[in-house]
């Protein structure tokens, strides 16, 4: 049975205090330097915007590479965060969701990095966030979308939940709703003795092809995908993929 999470509950300040990990894990030099590379050519010397720009950890290393970045993002501890690093005149945020919040001027790129799309939680907005984003972007402006692929395959047959990760002191489990496609990611880290601290985050999973339909909705039409930020090829075993759609209009 799936446990309903909203995601105002999720993104709180105890997950804002929490979320940085400088030099491991996503902040890892290894992660963020094709990242950023990869984002500043495709900016190509314009305005970029990040939806859920979270604490930075994408927004800022790009703004030091010379892109001029705003941001949208939800969660205010988020944003707070971000702000103990970086003033609002070096990096403007609009508090709101990324489906319907606009920011002040065009921009040549939009990005959604780390599974971030699927935190909207219906068809709907998922379309919507594909329009805000085309409503934001100059003639030819490109949209990018960094997102893992349904791990469905994964699942027992008859089962509901699958381990996506098995640590020292750590595990991952996700359980599916394959009707609603909705997904509920559970991280529990274990402490001492019978200490444990549980984190989940709701998703609702999108399949590359109906991605694909809800860019062309909204006016995109797809220019690349890759099954990562330095251009490995995707295939049918990919588990994730960044994928570049280019404005029609």
């Amino acid at each position: 049975m799936l446990v309903v999470v909203r995601q105002e509950d999720v993104w709180d300040a105890y997950a804002a205090e929490h979320y940085d990990t400088p030099g491991t894990g996503m902040f890892a030099p290894e992660v963020l330097k094709p990242t950023i590379d990869r984002l500043a050519e495709l900016a190509a010397g314009g305005r970029a915007l990040e939806f859920a720009i979270g604490t930075g950890r994408v927004a800022i290393p790009l703004a030091e590479r010379g892109v001029p970045v705003a941001g949208i993002e939800l969660s205010q501890p988020m944003v707070d965060r971000l702000r103990e690093k970086v003033d609002e005149s070096a990096l403007p945020v609009a508090i709101g969701d990324m489906a319907t919040t606009r920011a002040l001027g065009e921009f040549a790129l939009v990005y959604l990095v780390f599974n971030t799309i699927s935190n909207l939680l219906t068809q709907d907005e998922q379309v919507e966030c594909f329009r805000n984003a085309a409503l934001h972007l100059v003639p030819g402006g490109r949209f990018v979308i960094e997102l893992g692929v349904p791990g469905l395959r994964l699942l027992p047959p008859g089962q509901t939940a699958a381990v996506f990760a098995d640590e020292a002191g750590y595990l991952g489990v996700d359980t599916y709703d394959v009707v609603t496609q909705h997904e509920v990611s559970n991280h529990v880290r274990f402490g001492a003795g019978r200490e444990a601290m549980i984190f989940r985050s709701p998703h609702r999973y999108i399949w590359p092809a109906e991605l694909d339909l809800m860019a062309h909705i909204a006016g995109f039409t797809l220019e690349s995908r890759h099954a990562d930020w330095t251009a490995t090829p995707f295939t049918a075993d990919s588990t994730s993929h960044v994928s570049v759609y280019a404005l029609s209009r």
